[in-house]
């Protein structure tokens, strides 16, 4: 057998010929590998060469470079009008007011732009690149705004059909077919005109708007409801007495409410009741009271009522309503009501005489008229039954224009200001004594903080809203009815305002007051104002009145003497320094 030769470096040679391909094989593989990696390091995450967006060249730029290529090669047309007419009117519409906008990012990405080693883009880098149309985006709050105003101006709204009560009438709305622009339509053509080259103008066509409540609807509940409803009255049955209420009065109840696409009959179930309540003869029960007739204390009875359970009226109404001729009967169950407070009870007061009675006197103010009168009219009549107690501001309410009330004098950091209820302290101080006479329990009362001279002196009372309260207790096992009047004044005569309180006598009361000590002297300020009222001071005092209880009739009590303290501030000397001040 033939051996194999060998080569000069005693080397077979069939093995030196594979080395030699060995080696050009890896020379190949380098070579390729560095021109594909040449390649990526040129492509990149470059768009391809070709490429074009809604005509606009970004082929061979990195992302960034291309989405601000293409902003700027676009920025014409996203900053003109888009030319349309609307139900053949022309109008112009600026794409960024309507909300439309081009997303450059998005647009680079969806034409290739992004870094990749898939030999086929790296290809396609070199060879390709394809055609695209811009990504839009939609600001759809602002898209609708925009196409309601349009509506507004071009379009019709649409009209729902209504029936609505007057009287014994009925009146009817009648429905409407609208128009306006269909908002996915209107888009979708807008969209398609943003970017285009030299568009022509867009056609957008108004739709019709169908009201929710038609024709049909209207008739329908016209002849289902509310034609019966006014054609007769409804009588309501409360066991065998039998009460009409007519259409006139009740159709202020009824109304006809759309509801998903129905007019529905809704009852107003409190107006209702009150035009019922109103035709019971019988009414709602009234309490007994106690009051003044010719002079003297009289108890007036306490009167039973009929009532309805208003639940059981609304629960059959809108049925029996729309009923024809002869079956429009509804049965309620009647029940009599009796009274809280009977006539026995208000006999039990024993209000049967005059306790106590108080009169001052006040300087002619025509506020002081007005907000006193006000005041005693508010107090008049009041009943305190045993163990309640009487708060004038309760009573009264707050001192505003609503309730009767007009500016005048009160005292604010022991001077005289203007305000509402100016004046009320002069009730305060009556009923203060009124009460004081009757020998009721002394709850809250403030003197004035210095001195009024129309005033008994360590006997009165101020008050005002929110902050001071004349309040006193009957603590008597009687009634006390409080009667007050007042006359008013005029340039020539003092008003006159007294307070009486009339129960069955259980104290006789006595008072002794004394001597003036502590005296004060006033102080003198000027006051730079455009409304200071000047003012001649006086000094303050303090002084002691004490109030002495002595039992009559069935009173077995004994009650110590109560002694009241009274400090006043002096009244300061107030000189207004400017020379336009108005002393009000």
């Amino acid at each position: 057998m033939a051996k194999n030769p060998k080569g000069t470096d005693g080397q077979p040679r069939d093995k030196a010929g594979a080395s030699v391909v060995v080696w050009l094989l890896l020379g190949l593989v380098v070579l390729f590998g560095g021109l594909y990696v040449a390649a990526h390091y040129v492509a990149g995450d470059k768009v391809a060469r070709n490429t074009t967006v809604s005509g606009v060249r970004i082929g061979g730029h990195s992302q960034d470079e291309a989405a601000q290529v293409l902003q700027a090669g676009l920025a014409d047309k996203v900053a003109r009008d888009i030319a349309t007419t609307v139900e053949g009117a022309p109008v112009a519409i600026d794409p960024a007011a309507v909300g439309l906008a081009v997303d450059y990012e998005a647009s680079v990405a969806e034409a290739g732009g992004e870094e990749s080693w898939d030999p086929v883009r790296l290809w396609n880098y070199f060879t390709g690149g394809d055609t695209y149309e811009a990504e839009t985006t939609v600001d759809s709050a602002a898209f609708n705004a925009y196409v309601v105003g349009l509506d507004e101006q071009h379009g019709t709204p649409a009209r729902d059909g209504a029936v609505a009560f007057s009287g014994n009438q009925v009146d009817t709305t009648r429905a409407r077919t609208g128009a306006a622009l269909d908002p996915a339509d209107t888009l979708a053509a807008l969209q398609a005109v943003f970017l285009e080259d030299n568009p022509s103008p867009v056609a957008l066509e108004m739709s019709d708007v169908v009201p929710a409540i038609d024709e049909g609807d209207v008739q329908e509940a016209l002849d289902t409801f509310a034609s019966p409803a006014v054609a007769a009255p409804v009588t309501l049955s409360f066991q065998g007495s039998n009460v009409k209420v007519f259409p006139a009065d009740y159709s202020a109840a009824l109304s006809l409410v759309p509801t998903d696409g129905e007019l529905v009959p809704t009852l107003d179930a409190k107006a209702l009741s009150e035009v019922v309540a109103s035709r019971v003869t019988s009414g709602a029960p009234v309490d007994a009271t106690v009051a003044l007739v010719g002079g003297r204390p009289q108890v007036i009875p306490a009167r039973p009522g009929v009532t309805f359970d208003p639940a059981e009226l609304e629960a059959g109404f809108l049925g029996v309503v729309a009923k024809p001729q002869g079956e429009r009967t509804l049965a309620l169950t009647a029940k009599v009501a009796k009274p809280a407070f009977t006539t026995k009870d208000a006999r039990a007061l024993r209000v049967t005489e005059q306790v106590s009675s108080f009169t001052t006197y006040f300087p002619y103010a025509e506020y002081r008229n007005i907000n006193i009168g006000r005041a005693a009219e508010l107090v008049n009549g009041t009943l305190l039954k045993p163990g309640e107690t009487f708060s004038l501001n309760g009573t009264v309410g707050e001192r505003t224009e609503a309730n009767g009330f007009t500016k005048g004098y009160v005292i604010s950091d022991g001077i005289l200001i203007q305000d509402l209820g100016g004046g009320v302290s002069q009730m305060a101080t009556t009923t203060f004594n009124a009460m004081f006479f009757a020998g009721l329990e002394d709850v809250e009362h403030k003197p004035h903080s210095f001195y009024i001279d129309r005033y008994p002196v360590g006997r009165e009372a101020t008050v005002a809203w929110g902050a001071v309260d004349l309040q006193f207790r009957n603590d008597t096992p009687y009634g006390v009815l409080i009667q007050a009047n007042v006359t008013p004044s005029t340039p020539t005569t003092s008003g006159v305002a007294t307070v009486s309180m009339y129960s069955t006598k259980w104290w006789d009361i006595t008072t002794t007051t004394g001597e003036r000590y502590n005296l004060t002297q006033p102080e003198t300020r000027r006051i730079d104002s455009l409304t200071c009222h000047a003012n001649e001071g006086y000094g303050g005092f303090d002084i002691d009145v004490v109030r002495y209880f002595t039992p009559v009739g069935e009173n077995t009590e004994t009650r110590e003497d109560e002694v009241f303290n009274t400090t006043y501030t002096p009244s300061d000397t107030v000189i207004c320094t400017n020379p336009d001040a108005v002393d009000e």
